[in-house]
């Protein structure tokens, strides 16, 4: 291989590694509080994160009412998950969920909530643009 082919297959492998490198996505891993009181909740609280483009993970930890969220930050962002939360009927740091959807929760998943906390701030966010978590299908929901 003479000098000129080197360095023209140098070059194409550098520009293809560069151009894989640009791409990658950058994965954040967050937590945050959300509240919530049972197995039910911890359902409906993963359900509606894993829902988002770009969500690779979700645990909630019911005992100190901790989401532990895996998202690519390109494809979405720490509002949009705590929306689609809210929107389940469920309080974070960010959002409250509204006295309709707060109220839709079966009994046992009622938590108190703060009084101080802000109201329906969640303004423009619509079911077309976060999805709507349906049922769980845990016991709860059948009564």
């Amino acid at each position: 291989m003479n000098l000129k082919m080197k360095t023209k297959l140098i070059s194409t492998i550098v520009i293809s590694l560069l151009a894989g490198l640009s791409v990658q996505a950058v994965t954040k891993l967050e937590k945050i509080k959300v509240k919530g009181q049972c197995d039910m909740c911890e359902n409906r609280i993963e359900t509606a994160v894993k829902s988002l483009d770009g969500v690779a993970s979700a645990k909630w930890d019911k005992s100190d009412k901790s989401l532990t969220v895996s998202y690519d930050d390109k494809k979405t962002t720490m509002q949009k998950i705590q929306t689609s939360i809210a929107m389940a009927g469920h309080d974070t740091e960010m959002f409250s969920a509204s006295e309709s959807g707060y109220n839709k929760l079966p009994g046992c998943c009622q938590y108190k909530r703060d009084e101080n906390r802000k109201k329906n701030n969640h303004h423009g966010a619509t079911e077309s643009v976060y999805k709507k978590v349906e049922k769980s299908g845990a016991c709860c929901d059948n009564k």
